[in-house]
């Protein structure tokens, strides 16, 4: 939403352009905050609820078995994304459709396997990304996502994302629950919660860190409602279309969007000058 000066970037880089060279990489690991990126996070999330519940009822590998295999894939492809040297598109958004889905899994391994109430999930998971977050910032003095060009801030970055898909899940289903409002009403409520964020932003000069992430974690339970809209039956409020359609059609999309994006690039900023540095 908005750029944010490194202190330790300054500092590494005061120190001789050897140094910079060493400690941080040339190109942000990560997309710019755009309308594809908003776009494709809330397509990420519808999945990582249909496909977790694909995997779980149609496919018989029951939760704890669908949680050790999507896992295992996330471990995979985070290890090919933290070694490539630039944001890459597919390998990004793969990431973040995994870690969507492991996100959506230990909210509801500690729900239905081991009977934790939401009440206590949400609140632990709160209190786990704020302490990522404080740790983060305590090392690297930015918590802004335009300067992840380290491994330090990339692993952060990535636990934080973890952590915003398990607090949306259970903060998420613990709304549901409490207001028993149905899919579609949820969806319209979680919807304008970012509304709200938005506004808080960019007319009340909400700070642009905390608005993406906040924003960021309340993508989740929407996705969530849109999901379970489309997929459940009709008799429960859906519209029937089932988790393997919905899955497919939320995919190909996505798909389709990483491709025009890794074509064209309008998700990625370019590289200042040496000497130059945003403000």
């Amino acid at each position: 939403m908005t750029y944010e000066t490194s202190e330790t970037s300054a500092i590494t880089e005061a120190a001789g352009p050897a140094a910079a060279a060493r400690h941080r990489l040339r190109w942000n690991k990560v997309p710019e905050v755009t309308l594809y990126f908003w776009i494709i996070k809330v397509l990420c999330t519808t999945v990582g609820e249909t496909a977790a519940d694909l995997l779980n009822e149609k496919a018989g590998l029951g939760l704890t078995g669908v949680s050790v295999l999507m896992s295992a894939l996330l471990a995979v492809v985070l290890v090919v994304q933290f070694r490539t040297t630039a944001y890459r598109a597919g390998v990004y958004w793969l990431a973040v459709a995994l870690i969507s889905v492991v996100g959506t899994l230990i909210s509801d391994n500690l729900t239905d396997n081991m009977g934790v109430p939401l009440e206590t999930s949400t609140t632990v998971f709160a209190i786990v990304l704020a302490v990522v977050f404080v740790v983060w910032y305590r090392r690297e003095r930015t918590l802004s996502i335009h300067s992840i060009d380290t491994t330090s801030r990339e692993s952060f970055y990535w636990l934080a994302v973890l952590f915003t898909f398990a607090l949306g899940t259970a903060a998420g289903d613990l709304v549901s629950e409490r207001m028993d409002l149905g899919y579609w009403l949820s969806a319209v409520l979680f919807a304008a919660a970012i509304a709200a964020v938005g506004i808080a932003h960019f007319a009340l000069g909400l700070d642009a860190v905390w608005s993406f992430w906040i924003a960021y974690i309340l993508t989740r339970p929407l996705g969530a409602s849109i999901g379970d809209y489309l997929s459940q039956p009709t008799g429960d409020g859906g519209l029937g279309l089932g988790t393997v359609v919905t899955s497919a059609l939320f995919l190909t999309v996505i798909l389709g969007l990483v491709v025009y994006l890794s074509v064209t690039r309008k998700d990625v900023n370019e590289p200042e000058p040496a000497g130059r540095h945003a403000a």
